[in-house]
């Protein structure tokens, strides 16, 4: 019987380790993080331009956030130029409080249109133009960038996330 609860126990504990993180939570960010870096898409086609328009910081940052949780809930990503990539260095919590919008991104959507575009029912230029994706930043220069951009906005749906606010 003693075996039978451990073993019950342990089943529990690793169903409460297996959840996941909710969407863009620090958490989440940390393994959306990886996913960049494992898609050459971004670490190769961004680091042809893209990653160079830092305003010789070394990195560029991105906020992003789900509307419905509020700005409070806001994460950031680095991106920064690494042996000739762009490699995401660090996400999580905010840490670059101040943006700057020649450079750097704020991105936020619904839970439900950061999950549509996930799963890529739509692409980065229909999220924007129908307002399902508030962006502030280069818009020149997204445009420019519009398939890594949309590899991007697959994140969310391979980096699962629950739907709760993260805190």
């Amino acid at each position: 019987m003693r075996m039978i609860s451990l073993a019950l126990a342990a089943v529990g504990l690793v169903s409460l380790t297996a959840q996941a993180a909710p969407l863009m939570s620090a958490e989440w960010a940390a393994q959306a993080c990886q996913s960049w870096n494992n898609n050459p898409v971004l670490t190769d086609e961004l680091a042809e331009k893209w990653i160079k328009n830092d305003k010789g910081r070394g990195y560029k940052v991105m906020h992003m956030y789900r509307t419905d949780c509020g700005e409070a809930s806001k994460i950031e990503m680095t991106i920064s130029a690494k042996n000739g990539k762009a490699m995401c260095t660090y996400a999580g919590k905010i840490q670059h409080s101040t943006l700057d919008l020649e450079s750097d991104y704020l991105m936020h959507a619904e839970t439900k249109r950061w999950k549509e575009m996930g799963a890529g029912e739509y692409g980065p230029m229909r999220a924007m133009m129908f307002g399902r994706l508030k962006f502030e930043g280069p818009k020149g220069e997204a445009m420019r960038v519009m398939g890594p951009f949309e590899q991007f906005l697959l994140i969310p749906g391979k980096v699962h996330g629950d739907e709760s606010c993260p805190k």
